[in-house]
């Protein structure tokens, strides 16, 4: 077994104290505002798209006042004057063009809206490869897969609904209302004055309703991406529960924690259902009122304010107005819970983002993408937090095709040494160049006591580093690998498959498929970490005579082990002791 190298440093319990207490509302308060920061830096990269689906919406609008005044004109001509059909054609052609225009301008702010919700979560996607790739198989090595998987799938999803909705409806739930507004108002001040009275408080139910929606969506995301890791822990070691007669008890745990998400889920779905029900009463209410007050100002009942001016085609256009001033609100009472949902995805993402990852070394040594370089370390120091020194004032220089083996004991950072030359670390202090360049800079061949086995073929998994790699440069790779009688020995060929994480395969077949990989990208430089360990003897042997082709073709190679015959076809083996390498 590979030394445990790499460390995770558990999070301190907070202190208890009245400062911690008081001070937690203040972090809660700094953490919303940051997320909301990071939301609206967002939306600046679609600001065309987003100022396109506003201008859409307003022009649907427009056409939509200008429809229903028609409409009104209509009825009026029809009922109060009789008008013949021929002379009410032209109000109706009018209808139809209105009824084009808004249908034709709700597409063009549906598909500005949602261009815009794709473009910004193709870059929130990006900016989470960019720090997993920062970051490292050693950076990530604490978080749960499934976890990983939820952030860039649920998280990033979570999104659309606040870019695509809630952002562009929240300017048209202002502006719609406005223009209403100034067309009702000529008509009659006091039915003007009954909606902008009511208008504000859909809105300020929504607040309300929002505060609690937000945390309950953060704990649903939560929630979500620890039931995700532990369902795909109980999967993978679903075997060694099954030899161990545990499989009841892990069904009963992820029914446990099946159920903590389905409350969660529950409460979520109560908040959304009471404030629909609670912003439509307010809406149906103030419908109401300004219904009977146009029916009593038209039967002569009201004879105050614009009552008594009222007529057929100002009563029924007010009317027909009134459900469309508060639609937009109704649609962003609706999309509000868009954004709560937003906000707790967009607080799990802007945590994964703000992790600190170690800085690549920029200190290198030598002119860049000069292969012939080889490998150069001078003066690395590395530690973990509250920790000895793991690696102190270390430097090691490695000529290209040189076989360099590093041993040592358990735990001494011979796996750390060859992180750092990977790039998936970086030291606390010195310079490293591999092949004049920042580590990690160029492709390199990786193998471990685990390597990467994807669920599909054994073509599948070769060209996951040679895509337009032909099938007898497959088999190639695979015969110097010492796999091509297993291949042949399948009736499917290439086309066999593998399941996840190698089922089916022996340990030294699995390593061997991934130097099968190696032989077929032609890296310059091969790192190695204890690659025969767990594996019987005939599979080491197997593995060390795969190894000794692969020196053969004028790569670098650096391995990790305590294997004497591993170590014995090496043209360099180090001893690595507190902290140093000294000459074996």
């Amino acid at each position: 077994m590979t030394e445990p190298d790499v460390q995770t440093d558990a999070p301190r319990p907070a202190e208890s104290g009245r400062g911690d207490a008081a001070s937690r509302p203040d972090q809660e308060r700094e953490r919303r505002k940051r997320i909301r920061t990071w939301l609206k830096s967002l939306s600046q990269d679609a600001a065309p798209q987003v100022r396109l689906a506003v201008i859409g919406g307003v022009v649907s609008a427009v056409a939509m006042i200008v429809q229903l005044g028609l409409t009104a004109w209509l009825v009026e001509r029809v009922v109060m004057r009789e008008t013949s059909i021929s002379d009410l054609v032209p109000i109706v052609v009018g209808i139809a063009i209105a009824i084009l225009f808004r249908g034709a301008f709700q597409v063009v702010r549906d598909h500005a809206a949602a261009a815009s919700s794709h473009r910004i979560r193709q870059r929130v996607r990006q900016d989470l490869i960019s720090h997993w790739r920062k970051a490292g198989p050693v950076g990530l090595s604490g978080v749960s897969p499934a976890t990983l998987a939820s952030e860039w799938l649920e998280q990033v999803e979570a999104l659309h609904g606040y870019f695509a909705r809630f952002l562009p409806q929240m300017m048209l739930a202002v502006i719609v209302p406005l223009l209403i507004l100034i067309v009702v108002m000529p008509l009659d001040w006091i039915a003007a004055g009954f909606l902008f009275l009511s208008a504000p408080l859909i809105p300020l139910f929504m607040a309300l309703v929002g505060m609690g929606a937000e945390k309950l969506n953060q704990q649903h995301f939560e929630t979500l991406g620890r039931l995700s890791g532990h369902f795909l822990d109980r999967l993978r070691g679903l075997t060694t529960l099954q030899l161990l007669g545990q499989t009841r008890r892990a069904t009963e745990d992820v029914g446990r924690a099946t159920d903590q998400y389905r409350r969660i889920n529950m409460k979520t779905l109560r908040v959304a259902f009471l404030s629909s029900a609670v912003l439509e009463f307010f809406a149906s209410v103030a419908i109401a009122v300004i219904a009977m007050y146009i029916g009593f100002g038209l039967l002569g009942y009201i004879t105050f304010g614009g009552a008594d001016e009222l007529s057929l085609f100002t009563g029924l256009f007010i009317l027909l107005l009134a459900p469309e001033f508060f639609q937009p609100l109704r649609l962003l009472s609706q999309h509000y819970h868009d954004r709560a949902s937003a906000l707790g995805a967009a607080g799990g993402i802007l945590d994964r983002l703000d992790t600190p990852v170690s800085a690549p070394v920029s200190n290198t040594v030598g002119s860049a993408n000069d292969v012939d370089m080889g490998i150069r370390l001078e003066h690395i120091t590395f530690g973990f937090a509250n920790r000895p020194k793991l690696l102190d004032d270390l430097s090691l220089s490695i000529k290209h095709g040189q076989v360099v083996g590093i041993q040592g004991p358990s735990g001494c950072g011979k796996s750390t040494l060859l992180h750092l030359i990977a790039g998936f670390c970086s030291a606390d202090a010195g310079e490293i160049a591999v092949f004049g360049e920042q580590p990690g800079t160029r492709p390199f061949g990786w193998l471990g006591q685990a390597p990467f086995i994807l669920h599909g073929s054994w073509a599948d998994n070769l060209r996951l580093v040679a895509p337009e790699a032909s099938d007898a440069q497959l088999k190639a790779a695979m015969e110097k690998a010492g796999l091509l009688r297993l291949l042949e020995d399948r009736a499917e060929g290439l086309d066999a498959p593998i399941s996840e994480s190698g089922a089916g395969l022996s340990g030294g077949q699995g390593r061997r498929l991934a130097l099968a990989r190696v032989f077929l990208a032609d890296y310059p430089l091969v790192l190695l970490d204890e690659p025969t360990a767990g594996l019987d003897a005939e599979s080491e042997q197997q593995i060390i005579d795969t190894l000794k082709r692969l020196a053969d073709g004028n790569r670098t190679l650096v391995m990790a082990s305590h294997h004497p015959a591993l170590l014995a076809m090496a043209d360099k083996v180090y001893r690595l002791d507190n902290g140093r390498l000294h000459d074996a």
